[in-house]
């Protein structure tokens, strides 16, 4: 009897085992809002929001920036405090005993430093921490001295001379112009809107309407057309960045501002240019504009990036309205295409493009190639950041 119940116990023992492992109590439930079923599953893949990208240890980094920056918008949409809590874990593992940002150099003028500083200005509201407001500090000053164009326009890193990156709008343009709101007056308004001035002036391709992803003023580096300066590919992230960058930034520039106007319209310019080269179901390439390029492929990060900012063009009136309903439509193609659900019930990303440049060493060419044989990854951090804030607009 003892043995049979021995027996018997340990076939129930079994079952429930069987029935954990293929239900397990920490799944997501189906009903969920994408954008905190996004959250939910980066938080459970990172615990330490350093790790995301397949990062090895902690750095201070615009991909996190980006990321957090989701997590906030999260944040204020629920008032939940543990997406609040994981960006502070964020910086204050960035932060060291003297109040210096670890594997920051002033000197490398490095201007995607500037994104995460982003996430300073409400920490810091909410906290009244000195450490934030004093690096909020620091990075503004790295502005203040940041080596610039003849035209006056904010080269990328001290590496790249006379080079600006369409990527730099969105690092620097949404922290400057909080920053001169809050703290200045407004003073730099003029500054802010000259950057994008000048990316629209020697940046948009006359033909697409689409933007390249680097200017050369000097028209010296290899990969830099010797007419106009530009890099030679139309990059779908980076058409996503200046989008982004506009509609962000436009959050904190006033309205009475004469370059208030300027600057929606080009985001309505690049709207209309970006609309015309999405396929049949509403996503966006990896080289935008060459959409039947052998071995080009449709993309998350930049699809996403778009989707963000036409839902939220729309919404806040930049926009028609109209935009409204080609992101609900772009939004379901995404989720058809890129989206993963694991058996936790995660949200996983597909076939992120991988980080991709110009110049250094090795050489980076910026052709359609180069582009199209980057590696794609799983979950990468942009892909992640730009599916989180498409969600959070879309369900509003």
């Amino acid at each position: 009897m003892k043995y049979k119940k021995t027996a018997v116990l340990l076939f129930l023992l079994l079952h429930v085992f069987v029935i954990a492992q293929n239900n397990p109590e920490n799944v997501l439930p189906d009903n969920l809002k994408w954008s905190e079923r996004t959250a939910l599953s980066i938080l459970d893949k990172y615990p330490e929001a350093w790790k995301l990208d397949g990062n090895d240890s902690p750095k201070w980094d615009y991909k996190m920036g980006f990321v957090l920056s989701g997590f906030e918008k999260l944040y204020q949409e629920t008032g939940d405090k543990k997406y609040l809590d994981y960006i502070k874990n964020y910086v204050d593992g960035m932060i060291d005993s003297d109040g210096n940002l670890k594997k920051y150099e002033t000197k490398e003028y490095n201007i995607d430093c500037l994104n995460p500083g982003k996430l300073l200005f409400n920490l810091y509201d909410v906290t009244k921490d000195s450490r934030y407001f004093e690096i909020i500090g620091k990075l503004r000053n790295q502005l203040e001295n940041q080596p610039r164009t003849v035209s006056g326009g904010f080269w990328h890193k001290q590496i790249y001379p006379n080079q600006m990156w369409i990527d730099g709008l969105y690092m620097a343009e949404p922290f400057y112009t909080q920053f001169t709101i809050k703290y200045e007056k407004g003073r730099s308004l003029d500054d802010i809107a000259k950057q994008f001035e000048l990316v629209h002036d020697h940046m948009i391709d006359k033909k697409s309407g689409l933007v390249y992803q680097a200017w050369d003023e000097s028209k010296e580096i290899a990969w830099a057309d010797k007419q106009t300066g530009t890099s030679p590919t139309v990059w779908g992230r980076g058409i996503g960045w200046y989008m982004t960058a506009l509609v962000e930034t436009l959050d904190y520039f006033p309205k009475s501002h004469p370059k208030y106007k300027v600057l929606v319209q080009y985001l309505n310019e690049i709207a209309a240019a970006v609309d015309q080269y999405k396929n049949d179901t509403g996503l966006w390439y990896q080289v935008a504009d060459k959409t039947q390029l052998y071995a080009n492929y449709t993309e998350p990060s930049g699809s996403g990036m778009i989707i963000y900012a036409f839902a939220k063009g729309a919404r806040k009136g930049y926009l028609s309205s109209s935009y409204k309903k080609t992101a609900k439509k772009s939004f379901d193609s995404f989720v058809k295409e890129f989206v993963k659900v694991d058996k936790k019930g995660e949200v996983n990303i597909l076939n992120v493009s991988a980080n991709v440049g110009l110049g250094g060493k090795p050489f980076r060419d910026g052709t359609n190639d180069y582009y199209l044989i980057a590696k794609t990854k799983e979950n990468g951090a942009i892909g992640l950041g730009a599916f989180l804030m498409a969600s959070i607009e879309l369900e509003k």
